[in-house]
């Protein structure tokens, strides 16, 4: 979901339901020599289990691991607590105590795939060929550069636009017809503002690592990069004609057309408030913010729609899971085989959407999208089938995906945001801002903190 460990969740989505994890792991690996005991029987330590705390999505997962291990009597679930803590990750590798399984951000797998910290599944992902239709840019996080394979992704988001729908109409435009470029979310702001009564037409971050965060989206979306690597060093990429078109709009936005509203220095939550209490017109954020402001401020899901980023790239993100270096064939097996039937098995996707049919749970968000072809039919019809949620006010933002392409965070990306968070602060509070002053005085700061990349 929200593609990063400090930054607070966006929303809660059915697949982050069932994923939103503790922080210690139960102690004890398991044996890596051989695969199975004498039985045949192998046993694969996973983590991804719920906190006893969240009684009903734990006994969700206890249950899916009955249904599993009935239907797979040679293979057994070691259920754990606990995601990949970079932190303590070498120390529970080295020690033995790192799951067979573990789980990852997209952030994760390419430094863990460098330094040799996570086994190469390709020879056994052969005998489970329905993976093939896993959509192929998720897939690739999980590669080297020679195209071998590290994991699997079972959760994927990128930001778009959020949208009061109501505010829309009331403001002369058309709810399903939200803007396509930078210039038009800011005509469409500047009418929505124009409203009075205290709404804002467009509301942005710029606190606690968040307005860095979607800084970086802007930039992708202007065709630019945050941090590119050169050779075998990463620098930065921001203090560019991109970086310079974001910060430039946003300023004209604040201080020209003053549709961002008096009130900076926002985060989620003060955004979301606005946002329910149909006060804001947009702002960015993925499909699991609409959820969030529903259930919060007890609205109505008829009133959000939602529209891709403008421009041609967005920040996404997502999870997934990958394999201890220690692991046996065997156990890379049983593992991929559990990873397919839990979480990728679209033959499965009926029966799991129906089991949340009837609960608070939102059915029919655009994301998570793993699939491609036949698979990604399999579950959109399902979807369609079960929805609880008005599926046409996302349409916007379906039609447009296969325009906008989806980049991952850089390296070290929350030190980074940190930084970018006072230039989106100077822009947003200062009138007399000089962006490329603030743009060469990050990329100093940015270039010490990815010198230290590994």
């Amino acid at each position: 979901m929200d593609g990063s460990r400090t930054r607070p969740a966006l929303g809660v989505t059915a697949l982050a339901i069932s994923l939103v994890l503790g922080v210690t792991a139960c102690g004890g690996g398991s044996s890596h020599s051989s695969g199975a005991d004498k039985n045949g029987v192998v046993t694969i330590s996973v983590n991804g289990l719920p906190p006893a705390t969240q009684t009903v999505d734990r006994k969700n997962f206890e249950d899916d691991i009955k249904a599993f291990e009935a239907s797979h009597p040679k293979i057994r679930i070691d259920a754990r607590e606990g995601l990949m803590d970079p932190k303590t990750f070498a120390a529970k590798l080295a020690g033995g105590q790192l799951e067979d399984v573990y789980y990852v951000y997209f952030t994760d797998p390419a430094g863990l795939i460098q330094r040799h910290q996570a086994a190469d599944i390709t020879a056994q992902l052969k005998d489970f060929p329905a993976l093939n239709d896993v959509r192929p840019e998720l897939q690739s996080v999980f590669k080297d550069a020679g195209g071998k394979v590290y994991g699997l992704p079972t959760g994927n988001y990128s930001l778009g636009l959020v949208y009061n729908r109501a505010l829309f109409t009331k403001a002369g435009l058309d709810p399903d017809k939200p803007p396509t470029t930078w210039d038009e979310v800011r005509a469409d702001a500047k009418k929505i503002s124009a409203l009075g009564d205290g709404t804002t037409g467009y509301a942005e971050f710029s606190k606690n690592n968040q307005g860095g965060w979607h800084l970086t989206s802007w930039i992708y979306s202007e065709g630019g990069d945050v941090a590119v690597k050169d050779g075998g060093a990463w620098k930065a990429a921001f203090n560019s004609d991109a970086g310079r078109k974001a910060l430039q709009t946003l300023h004209d936005m604040r201080w020209t057309d003053r549709s961002m509203g008096t009130r900076q220095l926002l985060e989620i939550p003060d955004v979301q408030k606005m946002m329910g209490a149909g006060k804001l017109g947009m702002y960015m954020a993925g499909p699991d913010n609409i959820p969030t402001i529903v259930k919060q401020f007890e609205r109505k899901y008829d009133d959000y729609g939602l529209a891709a980023l403008p421009g041609t790239a967005t920040l996404g993100g997502g999870d997934g899971f990958m394999f201890n270096p220690k692991d046996s064939p065997a156990k890379i097996k049983a593992g991929l085989t559990w990873i397919q039937w839990k979480y990728l098995d679209p033959d499965r996707e009926e029966e799991i959407t129906k089991k949340s049919a009837g609960t608070d749970i939102p059915i029919g968000l655009p994301q998570p999208n793993l699939w491609s072809g036949a698979g990604q039919a399999k579950v959109d019809a399902a979807h369609k089938k079960y929805a609880n949620v008005p599926q046409k006010n996302y349409q916007p933002f379906v039609d447009r995906s296969g325009e906008v392409a989806v980049k991952v965070e850089p390296p070290n990306a929350q030190q980074i945001y940190t930084v970018l968070d006072g230039v989106m602060q100077a822009v947003l509070t200062k009138k007399d801002a000089n962006i490329d002053q603030l743009l060469s005085d990050a990329e100093k700061k940015v270039n010490t903190i990815l010198a230290t990349v590994k």
